[in-house]
């Protein structure tokens, strides 16, 4: 038997008038929400700009919208998209890393020198992966045991690495053999009509997306990123987070460099020169903060994608090589800018919410 005192049934009776069974959720509200959340995405503003750039491009020349360009386009932008990966991991920690082009190259050549003397080649390849994983583990202790300054301890290994390039060719190309046609595939192959690259770099992107969104260790780099200290008290490991994304980073570069030596078919010590100022380029246009804490996988291959678009379509409307460097570098900065406003601006709405 139910029984209740007057007081409840007051209530009861108030909940009653006061909430009304909650109306089914229609298709427009729901289709609203969805756009809210996607247009509110980092990611959303930078597709935005490429959906527009490509736009532009396909109106005002007649060979950037045909199959042939576009996969050209994504296999030229898909190395640098592929370091940008690693190097986003190691900006979000509030660090960077200079010696990608120096670890392209010394990996590569590792690589390309062992399959010259005839050895098999997933030795050949582990080699040149392990050469930039130990460029990487080398930066990394630099940075937490040492205490150097990422950008001095990257910088210095970039000089080394760049040296040791020279000194092992003399200036001088190493040819690798036409036998290792699986190697040659790697870079010059096709997956259907999709170039091989091309596809590394979807998996990579989907690989790190994952990583960075789904795992304990990609928290932590968030965490460490946006405050040390305070990750640090939160028993984080600050120093094994910071050595993990360096390792990757190299180990990334490393990969890219195997590319590009499948794709030439020989390892050229000029390779990766100035490397590393695009792989930036492409994790900050992409929306990843320099200041560490904030930036995705996504948004850095975006940016690379943006960067070769870009490039491609200057070299279909005859722009000069120099007014190409100008107009890399006015988007840098641009993005930089938009960036820091957009911090700005979010900070004074949390201020005015109180």
């Amino acid at each position: 038997m139910d029984v209740r005192s007057p007081q409840q049934e007051t209530v009861t009776a108030q909940r009653g008038r006061s909430e009304p069974e909650a109306a089914p959720v229609g298709t427009g509200a729901f289709a609203r929400r969805a756009l809210q959340r996607l247009t509110g995405l980092r990611e959303f503003n930078i597709l935005v700009a490429l959906l527009v750039l490509g736009a532009f491009l396909s109106v005002t020349t007649d060979a950037f919208l045909t199959t042939g360009n576009l996969f050209g386009v994504a296999r030229a932008f898909s190395l640098t998209a592929i370091v940008a990966i690693g190097q986003t991991m190691v900006i979000l920690t509030g660090g960077i890393d200079l010696s990608v082009g120096s670890v392209l190259a010394l990996a590569g050549l590792s690589t390309g020198m062992l399959l010259e003397r005839g050895v098999p080649l997933p030795v050949a390849m582990l080699a040149g992966l392990g050469v930039g994983a130990l460029v990487g583990l080398v930066n990394g202790l630099l940075i937490t045991r040492v205490g150097l300054p990422p950008f001095i301890a990257t910088l210095g290994t970039l000089s080394i690495g760049r040296g040791l390039v020279y000194v092992l060719t003399k200036g001088y190309p190493v040819t690798v053999p036409y036998d290792y046609q699986a190697f040659v595939w790697l870079g010059q192959g096709y997956i259907w009509i999709i170039p091989v690259p091309v596809v590394i770099m979807v998996v990579l992107t989907l690989l790190g997306t994952i990583f960075l969104g789904f795992t304990t260790y990609g928290r932590y780099i968030y965490a460490v990123g946006g405050n040390p200290e305070a990750a640090r008290l939160a028993g984080i490991p600050v120093e094994r987070v910071k050595l993990l994304v360096y390792v990757l980073c190299s180990t990334l570069a490393a990969l890219a460099g195997l590319i590009l030596v499948a794709r030439l078919v020989s390892a050229q010590p000029s390779a990766g020169l100035g490397f590393e100022l695009p792989v930036i380029a492409a994790a900050i246009i992409g929306g990843t903060s320099l200041m560490g804490g904030e930036g995705t996988v996504l948004g850095a291959v975006l940016g690379a994608a943006i960067m070769g678009v870009l490039e491609n379509g200057m070299v279909l409307l005859g722009v000069s090589t120099y007014a190409q460097q100008a107009v890399t570098g006015t988007v840098i900065v641009l993005a930089v800018a938009l960036d820091i406003w957009q911090k700005r601006r979010r900070a004074r709405v949390r201020r005015a919410r109180g």
